[in-house]
């Protein structure tokens, strides 16, 4: 791999792109304009990314569940290593994020530190030879990246030139041949899937498709893994790039419409829990109550006393009055006690 070699636009004008193409902008600019109708669209941002960062996670064989997950984000606990590992490619997701909406565009600047907090080092781009990637199961090398660390560093320039052009190429098509070039030339010793992932969100951010890091392709990917890898490869050989991309479409599409469904049981949820609440407990509540509630599955006292500016007694008097009415349940980790949102955490694992 020498340089890029993307596709001209006249080689994806098929009749079957251009309808995957279409579904996949009608399904996400729903899912964009059902964000916008949530009272604060930003008390997702945390709880998802997280989502987001388990399922990119186990990509890569790296799982753990969503109740150990969420759990041990609130406990102040030492961290098993897969919660490490999640936690870092939060980070990175949302360091890339914060970048991204700073600056308006996509730097190597900022990929390289995506990349250093995922995998928490400061390696850079790969300088030295040897990097292959083989079969797991036979160890037999299917694809040899770029070897010298002039070309990979020239390729990456030129990728990110690539992601910025205004030729007319579709953003979504952008995203796609994009994707498939960072794998391609695998910049890093460690962490391109992940960080390559989360390019995928910052490309649809930059380019006005999604307004928060909210929208991820990491269970498409996982669930089709062997496609993926399949097409990554066969792209490569064959230089078909109709295929690669009506695969990546489709898992806008389809992610897009599961995103759709969880918002809108996740806004059916939460408008329950303010009637009921407000019906019950008419003393103690409050739309920013609320938004705790669920921006978060866990909470405890502390964390209520701090957004809320209430006092000890005061939150500990709403925590426990939630619990007993049964909107929230208690649990103890270590000497803290904690309020679990349980069916905000039910939602969260059936999506």
């Amino acid at each position: 791999m020498k340089e890029l070699d993307s596709p001209q636009i006249s080689t994806l004008q098929t009749p079957s792109l251009w309808n995957e193409l279409r579904d996949a902008h009608r399904y996400l600019g729903e899912f964009k304009g059902l964000c916008q109708t949530l009272p604060n669209p930003n008390i997702l941002v945390e709880c998802l990314a997280l989502r987001e960062a388990k399922d990119s996670s186990a990509i890569e064989n790296i799982i753990t569940t969503h109740d150990d997950l969420y759990a041990s984000q609130v406990s102040g606990s030492p961290l098993g290593i897969a919660e490490k590992e999640v936690q870092f490619y939060a980070d990175g997701l949302l360091k890339g994020y914060e970048k991204v909406r700073e600056e308006g565009i996509c730097r190597l600047p900022t990929i390289l530190a995506i990349q250093s907090t995922v995998e928490k080092n400061r390696a850079g781009l790969r300088k030295l030879p040897g990097t292959v990637l083989r079969n797991d199961r036979t160890g037999e090398v299917i694809y040899e990246p770029p070897q010298s660390g002039e070309d990979v560093e020239r390729l990456m320039g030129d990728l990110v030139d690539y992601i910025h052009a205004d030729d007319g190429l579709d953003p979504l098509l952008r995203m796609a041949v994009v994707h498939h070039h960072f794998e391609s030339i695998h910049p890093f010793y460690d962490g391109n899937g992940r960080t390559g992932r989360i390019l995928n969100i910052l490309m649809l951010v930059k380019d006005g498709l999604l307004d928060l890091p909210i929208f991820y392709l990491s269970r498409y990917i996982n669930h089709t893994k062997r496609d993926y890898y399949h097409l990554l490869q066969q792209t490569r050989l064959e230089k078909d790039w109709v295929a690669w991309c009506e695969y990546i479409l489709r898992g806008v599409k389809e992610t897009a419409q599961l995103e759709i469904s969880f918002l809108q049981k996740y806004r059916e949820l939460m408008k329950r829990y303010k009637h009921e609440i407000r019906e019950q407990l008419p003393k103690i509540y409050s739309q920013d109550l609320l938004n705790r509630l669920f921006s978060y599955p866990y909470t405890k006292i502390d964390f209520l006393m701090k957004e809320l500016e209430i006092s000890r007694p005061t939150a500990t008097k709403y925590l426990e009055s939630l619990a007993d009415m049964g909107f929230l349940s208690r649990r103890k980790i270590g000497r803290n006690h904690y309020f679990i949102n349980q069916p905000l955490l039910d939602l969260i694992a059936q999506h």
